[in-house]
């Protein structure tokens, strides 16, 4: 089971830029090391991030082998209105997941 948490502020104002945060539990194995038996560890990498506000595009990121496990990333959004906040995640051997929040603007 996947493990993601994205969080924005709690009545954030119109006009203002917030800050969005991102974390996934995903191992980011680069295929380079070895396991207990020696042999190397399959590659299994979150290759892109997409985040949507209401269906249209506000953050993308392609990320690679240096990336750390746990991918954790933070984005500046401007608020202009509720809606929903979609932010995806794709990678290697079909990997894909996406968790919605609501963002409520005053």
């Amino acid at each position: 089971m996947v493990r993601a948490l994205v969080h924005v502020p709690a009545g954030a104002r119109r006009g203002e830029v917030i800050e969005i945060r991102a974390l996934i539990a995903h191992a980011m194995e680069t295929g380079y090391r070895s396991g207990s038996e020696g042999q190397r560890l399959p590659r299994d990498l979150i290759r892109r991030v997409e985040a949507r506000f209401e269906g249209q595009p506000v953050f993308a990121a392609d990320l690679h082998a240096a990336v750390a496990a746990n991918p954790y990333l933070s984005f500046p959004l401007l608020a202009t209105a509720s809606g929903t906040l979609t932010v995806s995640w794709s990678g290697d051997n079909g990997f894909a997941y996406s968790q919605s929040v609501r963002l409520d603007v005053v």
